[in-house]
């Protein structure tokens, strides 16, 4: 079944054309990636399918299945201010969702025990229980947590989230995400990213995660110089057919460019053209023309930019510990950072990534411990808020403002500020234009240049993958990977982080940063694997001592008081399950008085929170156990 065909669709705004006669359809299943460098009109391609946006061309024709219900997550979306998170994520015409929307708001009425009964029954009809335990699951992933909270107070991350949220539960069949991955952190990326993978839902996307490409997508259409490219298969295959699809465009016009020097003798000779056959050659000699002047240029990035000496001492951090009121970010940490240092920082949203680069940056101060910076050390901070560029400045002005020209590693090579902007992918046609017209990656594109045009010999990037095309990124991980200086990053693409850094600072809780030797991967994948063991370790640990075997060498041993409370704890789970059961049966009884239900929902509310917190001591208490 076809659920979207786009035929002959252009776009240009001004003089400037985005993208010319592109046609494409997508078939019900289908996992779709646009991939195309920034600036190419892949966000207004995306607003021209939902119809936000106009097609332009004579024969453009646009078509969405009519029985297909589609989904749209914008990169920055406009939500209703004044609706609470609860009110804006289940506002919809599924009347399913309308009913666990009655429900919930009931549920903070009970002085309405009557409308309480009939959203029950109503829940009852339609069997929203279950949606309604999938709901929360979606919204606790990503970390949606004040259901009260009106939209207007808060961030744009937050409402990000909440947009996909919206949009999730909302189960539409064919679902449209403009870089969906975008202020989520890596856990709330795993998450979507299982998420999309086993549903059957039919998805088209535009995002710069290249392990969101290869997981979860079986087709990427690339728009490349004006033609458009579509590889069936994941991202890997991507870049083998890409790869192949460029020698043999290497290869034609190679061969264009030796049989022109022929023709063109030719044509110099300017030969009669009356007969149909000169006519004929002419015609072909401008076809292999336009062919041999095609750019096969490779387009890279490869700087060897001179950086500033660096001195033995560096950057000390010495029993550093940093908090704000009861929140414990950092707690006594210690780490001097070596010559050409690759470190990678990970953690959940709010556990003090922007924090810790605040204290190597010394822009903040530590409430114990101190910071050392040694004297030859130069920071280079690219902050993901911190785009600050003169709108009305042409491109090239913002570069040759902070220097004309760069040094280049040996004696008198030097880099100008032109030839500076065309490695960073900004064509000669493109330095006189002025900032206000550049894209959102663009932007970030210029500022990242201004950052390491200054010579830094310690980077410092946060979040500088957002808004980058595959393209501009590629060819930023070869220049990082050459950068003779320390490197420090604070990224949610996992792709990015596992090519350059070589050991990670992870925020694990309560203060806690864990220095792990290898890539992003190599973390997840131990941790991962301590959290399947640690259960199963606690458990050997307890057979052992319930039968009197001894534990085997290096082995903790688990006292006696530490068994019974392990013990205890498992006994007031299953009492608190049991007591919940009994409370969910009461509400299905037909002699239930509705005055007794806001006393019964209140009740189960906390029993389900003492099981929360009862599991999370388990947890911990197991963790211990097993460290």
């Amino acid at each position: 079944m076809n659920y979207l065909t786009v035929e002959n669709v252009s776009k240009s705004f001004g003089e400037n054309i985005l993208f010319e006669n592109l046609s494409f359809h997508i078939d019900k299943g289908q996992k779709v990636a646009f991939v195309a460098r920034n600036g190419t009109g892949k966000s207004t391609l995306l607003k021209i399918i939902i119809g936000d946006e106009s097609p332009e061309g004579e024969h453009a024709k646009l078509k969405v299945h009519k029985d297909v219900k589609l989904g749209y997550l914008d990169q920055s979306p406009e939500l209703d201010e004044s609706l609470t998170v609860l009110e804006c994520v289940l506002d919809t015409e599924n009347d399913t969702l309308n009913a666990i929307r009655r429900y919930e708001m009931c549920l903070l009425q009970p002085d309405k025990p009557e409308a309480l009964q009939k959203a029950l029954e109503k829940m009852d009809e339609l069997k929203a229980w279950d949606y309604e335990v999938k709901i929360k699951q979606i919204l606790s992933k990503l970390n949606i947590t004040n259901l009260d909270q009106r939209i207007g107070t808060l961030s744009g991350g937050q409402q990000k989230r909440v947009a996909m949220a919206r949009i999730l539960i909302d189960e539409p069949d064919f679902l449209i995400l403009d870089e969906p991955t975008n202020h989520l952190d890596l856990e709330m990326i795993e998450w979507l990213e299982g998420y999309l993978d086993k549903t059957k839902i039919t998805l088209l996307m535009v995002t710069h995660d290249r392990y969101f490409l290869e997981r979860v997508c079986n087709t990427i259409i690339e728009l490349d110089e004006g033609q458009l490219y579509r590889y069936r298969g994941n991202y890997s295959h991507f870049l083998i057919k890409k790869q192949e699809r460029r020698e043999h465009q290497i290869r034609e016009v190679t061969r264009a460019r030796s049989l022109m020097r022929g023709e063109l003798d030719w044509m110099r000779r300017q030969p009669k053209a009356r007969e149909t056959k000169g006519k004929a050659r002419i015609d072909a000699f401008y076809e292999l023309q336009a062919k041999a002047n095609q750019n096969i240029k490779e387009e890279r990035m490869q700087m060897e930019i001179k950086t500033t000496r660096m001195g033995s001492k560096i950057l000390e951090l010495h029993n550093v510990s940093k908090g704000y009121e009861n929140l414990k970010l950092i707690e006594k940490f210690d780490y001097k950072f070596k010559k050409n240092d690759k470190v990678g920082i990970v953690g959940k949203n709010g556990a003090g990534k922007s924090t810790l680069l605040n204290l190597l940056l010394q822009l903040e101060k530590p409430d114990g411990g101190k910071i050392v910076k040694g004297d030859t050390v130069q920071f280079g901070y690219y902050s993901q808020d911190g785009i600050q560029l003169n709108e009305q400045k042409k491109v090239i002005e913002v570069v040759r403002d902070i220097a004309e020209y760069i040094p280049l590693e040996g004696k008198g090579r030097n880099l100008t500020a032109s030839m500076l902007l065309e490695h960073f992918l900004f064509p000669r046609d493109q330095h006189y234009s002025y900032v206000h017209k550049l894209s959102g990656g663009e932007r970030r594109r210029l500022y990242l240049l201004t950052i390491l045009m200054k010579n830094p010999n310690f980077l410092i990037l946060d979040e500088p993958t957002n808004d980058l095309d595959i393209l501009t990124l590629n060819v930023l991980e070869e220049f990082l990977m050459d950068f003779k200086g320390c490197l420090v990053i604070v990224s949610h693409d996992r792709y990015f982080m596992d090519k350059l850094v070589e050991h990670v600072f992870a925020f694990e809780g309560d203060g806690l940063i864990r220095d792990f030797p290898g890539n992003y991967s190599d973390y997840r994948e131990k941790k991962e694997k301590e959290i399947e063991e640690t259960p199963k370790a606690a458990a050997v640990q307890a057979t052992k001592k319930e039968t009197g075997e001894a534990p085997a060498d290096g082995e903790r041993k688990i006292s006696r008081e530490e068994r019974k409370a392990l013990n205890r704890l498992e006994s007031q789970i299953k009492k608190l399950e049991t007591k919940k059961t009994e409370l969910s049966a009461k509400f299905a009884d037909p002699n239930l008085d509705p005055a007794d239900i806001p006393a019964l929902a209140k009740e189960l509310e906390e029993i389900k929170s003492q099981i929360e917190v009862k599991e999370e001591e388990w947890m911990e208490m197991v963790e211990e156990l097993e460290g």
